[in-house]
């Protein structure tokens, strides 16, 4: 524990022998669950894992699942019981899962095997949905690869526990060492999905969008659809866009880039360039929707949409134009030219005026 407050550390795995022994035996004292997920691994990391629950794996910390409450119910708290059995149901749309502990409420070490292959992020919703209904205080993702540090889990819990900060990110880009160890191609990929995250989730200040070295409250676990989270590797952006739509507090802290440690990443960024892309646009309408038009009606819904319905129209102005352009011994049209014009400065204005008040709209959930 942590100031009174439960720890624990979510572990996502996937072929991952080699390493989850060292993540494992390097985890700090103070975390009172180590919640591994097998993604179906083809190696034996489930076999490791099971070592360690034959030997000494006895908690002094018992949990017990919130699933299995009872609430009376009265004439104040049907809303409780409707939160309640919507949480016993939504347990349906995880990855199928199986628990391997023999007693899973006494002991520290969880191992959690997913019945079919469902992603890195189907893994840590996994392990963020058991978190929630145990009711853990912070909830920590660490990869099973050993490339985070476990020295830095207590600054990475500190903002949530000592501060009720709702969601806390590693940040890599701001360490010294960052353009030394991080691999320019990964470098430049991070530092343009963060641009576009920042604009698709509205969290104008958070720089290292990509890191997965996170912590999350018990109020922002249970302000998420957990079961939604995208199962791939573009989980951490879907992540920030769903707790902004919540109104969820956020916090970047300094953390080194740790590469060369065990096998090489399995992310391929070409892979995983485009569904990220085409994520990042999805996410982008549904904050816009829910957020500024379901739950606060926002003049810059308006705005965003006014500047891209200009844009569609526009390209109708700029394709003669360029036809007129490039067809020899033709004259452009001057009325063309003049509402092309005019609606260039009216869209660039009106899309500039909405993204400043989304800019100042957010400040208040960037602590």
């Amino acid at each position: 524990m942590l100031n009174n407050k439960t720890i624990a550390v979510v572990i996502p795995c996937y072929n991952e022998e080699t390493q989850i022994s060292m993540v494992i035996d390097s985890m700090p004292d103070f975390v009172d669950r180590i919640i591994v997920i097998d993604d179906v691994s083809k190696d034996n990391t489930i076999k490791v894992v099971l070592e360690y629950l034959k030997k000494g794996n006895v908690s002094p910390l018992k949990l017990t699942s919130n699933l299995k409450r009872t609430i009376l119910p009265t004439i104040y708290n049907q809303a409780d019981i409707e939160v309640h059995q919507k949480n016993i149901e939504e347990t349906k749309k995880f990855t199928p899962i199986k628990i391997l502990n023999e007693n899973p409420n006494e002991e520290k070490i969880i191992l959690i095997k997913h019945m079919k292959n469902g992603g890195v992020g189907a893994a840590v919703a996994t392990g963020y949905k058991w978190c929630k209904d145990h009711d853990i205080d912070c909830a920590v993702v660490m990869n099973g690869d050993g490339q985070m540090d476990p020295n830095e889990l207590e600054s990475i819990c500190n903002p949530v526990i000592n501060e009720n900060i709702d969601y806390v990110k590693g940040n890599r880009l701001i360490h010294k060492s960052a353009w030394v160890i991080i691999p320019r191609v990964r470098f430049l990929g991070n530092s343009v999905l963060s641009i576009l995250t920042k604009i698709v989730s509205g969290y104008w200040g958070v720089s290292d969008t990509q890191s997965g070295y996170t912590a999350m409250s018990n109020y922002a676990l249970n302000s998420i659809p957990l079961y939604n989270i995208y199962k791939r590797y573009g989980m951490p952006n879907d992540v920030l866009v769903k707790l902004n739509i919540a109104f969820c507090t956020i916090r970047e802290v300094k953390i080194k880039p740790v590469y060369g440690v065990g096998e090489q990443s399995k992310l391929s960024v070409i892979k995983v360039t485009f569904p990220i892309l085409f994520l990042l646009i999805r996410s982008f309408f549904r904050r816009l929707t829910v957020k500024y038009l379901y739950r606060s009606f926002h003049p810059l819904f308006l705005l965003y949409w006014i500047s891209f319905i200009i844009g569609i129209i526009n390209m109708y102005f700029l394709y003669h134009l360029l036809i007129n352009f490039f067809t020899p011994e033709s004259k452009t049209p001057t009325d063309y030219l003049i509402i092309f014009i005019f609606l260039t400065i009216s869209g660039f204005q009106s899309f500039l005026f909405a993204m400043w008040m989304d800019i100042q709209d957010n400040e208040r959930l960037s602590k």
